[in-house]
């Protein structure tokens, strides 16, 4: 029988990368050795995609070519409109994202490894735009000019949303979200996008790939879910009573823990500070002091701590996005680590193949039909 410690390769070294540190005693959460707490309240979400697609942080003449070049490239083909405007209006976003990404490998596809920085740019340019432009037309019926000027993806994003960029506390709180959700190591998604670029398949297939995999609520959804917790209650004395008939039950309240860290969720305190002020800015009096009880009632019954979805469902709430697109956000940032590991990976590429431990019966004669017995 397998180890416990090897069910679902927990504890297995997989691999090496150069790209960030996670759960790592002493260090925390780094990306190409800066600090993401440093990342996410000094730097822009840009300054962070170039580091991961490049390796070092930019200068500001590099930095504003990035821009731009993100600017141009959040255009939309025609047919990429029209499969937008033709899958229905109540698919899950992320389902959007993940048909829309490999339309675009057929429109725009990759036709050699040496183009995989363009295609990189241009997929992190154009989710929002796929995305939103979706959203507007099942919506209201709208097909929205998705070519805005703003230079950074979050007032790009809030822009497609509301029409206008919002607040520039608006635009850091949703700026820090990218940035905490870029990049994460070997988790599951990416892990799914490096075993894609191992077979030499195109980029667009490892991106689709990876969005499937983040799809799946013991990854990408736990925001969603931790939404539709916090919303179910009106006051932080109902959510501790009903937290505390949910634990009772053995429910699994989504949100809270996390496979690698073991402590506390570096990502977290960050993400917590920013659902703070937007909830003080909002004059809301009910979702976050909700939270903080949640979050109080599981430190205290199991001595667990929020991860990054738990606030970020607060921060993404106040910003006035709907619940089903959290996830859908999530992937317009982990592009960039995405990205990242398709590169590294064809860079010194061996195909992910692992070895598995058979379970099933011993060798045994095969009997002719004519001769088995009925069950």
């Amino acid at each position: 029988m397998s180890h416990p410690a090897e069910a679902g390769l927990a504890g297995v070294v997989a691999g090496s990368t150069a790209l960030s540190t996670v759960g790592q005693a002493g260090v925390g959460l780094t990306y190409r050795g800066y600090a993401i707490e440093d990342l996410a309240t000094q730097a822009s979400f840009e300054e962070t995609a170039w580091l991961l697609l490049r390796g070092e942080l930019p200068d500001a003449a590099s930095l504003k070519h990035f821009q731009d070049r993100l600017i141009a490239g959040r255009f939309l083909p025609p047919a990429l409109k029209l499969l937008l405007e033709q899958l229905p209006g109540d698919a899950h976003p992320m389902d959007v994202l993940r048909t829309g990404c490999s339309m675009l490998g057929c429109l725009e596809p990759e036709t050699s490894f040496a183009s995989q920085l363009t295609v990189a740019e241009r997929l992190l340019a154009v989710f929002p735009s796929m995305l939103m432009y979706w959203h507007h037309f099942h919506a209201s019926g709208k097909r929205i000019d998705v070519e805005t000027t703003e230079p950074g993806l979050a007032g790009h994003l809030l822009q497609l949303l509301h029409g206008h960029p919002g607040s520039t506390a608006d635009q850091r709180a949703l700026d820090a979200s990218l940035t905490l959700y870029a990049e994460h190591e070997f988790n599951a998604s990416t892990f799914v996008a490096r075993i894609s670029a191992s077979t030499l398949t195109d980029f667009y297939s490892a991106v689709t790939a990876a969005i499937g995999t983040l799809r799946g609520p013991l990854h990408g959804g736990a925001n969603e879910q931790a939404m539709a917790l916090i919303e179910r209650f009106e006051t932080p004395e109902a959510a501790e009573t009903e937290l505390m008939q949910m634990l009772a039950r053995k429910e699994k309240v989504m949100g809270f823990g996390h496979r690698v860290y073991k402590i506390n969720d570096p990502r977290s305190d960050v993400i917590q500070q920013f659902a703070r002020q937007l909830a003080a800015a909002a004059g809301d009096e009910r979702l976050y002091p909700v939270s903080e009880r949640i979050e109080l009632v599981m430190r205290r019954e199991k001595k667990l701590f929020p991860n990054l979805d738990f606030y970020s469902a607060c921060v993404y709430h106040f910003l006035g996005f709907p619940t089903a697109m959290f996830t859908p956000l999530f992937v317009l940032s982990r592009i960039t680590g995405w990205s990242a590991h398709i590169f590294e990976q064809r860079q010194n590429n061996r195909l992910i193949r692992p070895d598995a431990e058979y379970i099933g019966p011993a060798p045994r004669p095969f009997v002719p039909i004519e001769k088995r017995s009925s069950c």
